[in-house]
């Protein structure tokens, strides 16, 4: 079926909107200091392949479009005017968290183990809160923490999946509704407001509406404990949560 462009364009302003809609939703409401991502370019000469690279000069970049550029990590705020400003000057820039300090911090691994792993958590009856997916791996979303109290966690354990990774302090993770090299971002568990079930994703209009609270996070040892758990107790050891 051929694409209408009217029709391509006001997707494209829906998009746009909706991320400015995010990050202002995570810097007032929430308070969680964010930044515009550097962004993705059509790869191949003359941008003709339909391949996304990443914005920045490195032609081999780790993880194209998924990381901050200009401004530095160091620039993530909460003030509304920068936020305003950022996303009205780029207005397809991924919107990243700056983890750790008074913001969230996170658990991530690879998507598909992230799936079976989400599948045992319910089962034991663990108390979640955000998740954020990407095509190739998925994020819990925990309450802050300092990276000594982390390594005493990991310390502790006789064994930790090689393919956990932990986003806590000068770190910083991607938010949906942002799109990177592997694909979209989206909330495979929506934000939630703090007793309540996460029924939706919780964003604020660019009007004056009444702030929502701040989602609920568990605290890392928890989701920490659930995950070793749930990987020790999968068919073939920690196979399951391995690269």
């Amino acid at each position: 079926m051929r694409e209408i462009p009217g029709r391509r364009r006001r997707l494209r302003r829906t998009e746009e909107g909706a991320r400015l809609d995010a990050a202002l939703t995570c810097a007032t409401a929430w308070q969680w200091p964010v930044l515009p991502g550097v962004g993705t370019v059509q790869a191949g000469p003359d941008g003709g392949s339909g391949d996304l690279g990443c914005a920045c000069p490195e032609p081999d970049c780790a993880v194209p479009g998924a990381h901050p550029l200009d401004p530095g990590l160091l620039a993530a705020t909460t003030d509304e005017r920068m936020v305003r400003w950022w996303w009205t000057q780029r207005p397809t820039a991924p919107v990243l968290l700056a983890t750790g300090g008074r913001a969230p911090c996170a658990v991530s691994l690879p998507a598909e183990a992230g799936a079976a792993a989400l599948s045992v958590l319910d089962a034991l009856g663990m108390r979640l809160g955000p998740v954020v997916a990407t095509p190739t791996r998925w994020s819990l979303l925990v309450a802050p923490y300092t990276l000594e109290r982390l390594g005493e966690l990991l310390y502790a354990k006789d064994w930790v999946p090689s393919s956990l990774r932990f986003h806590g302090e000068g770190g910083y993770l991607v938010l949906p509704p942002s799109r990177t090299n592997p694909g979209r971002v989206r909330w495979e568990r929506p934000p939630a407001s703090p007793g309540t079930a996460a029924a939706g994703p919780v964003l604020r209009s660019r009007t004056n509406d009444v702030a929502p609270a701040a989602p609920w996070l568990p605290d890392v040892e928890a989701v920490l404990d659930a995950l070793v758990e749930a990987s020790t107790g999968a068919p073939g050891g920690g196979s399951r949560l391995a690269y």
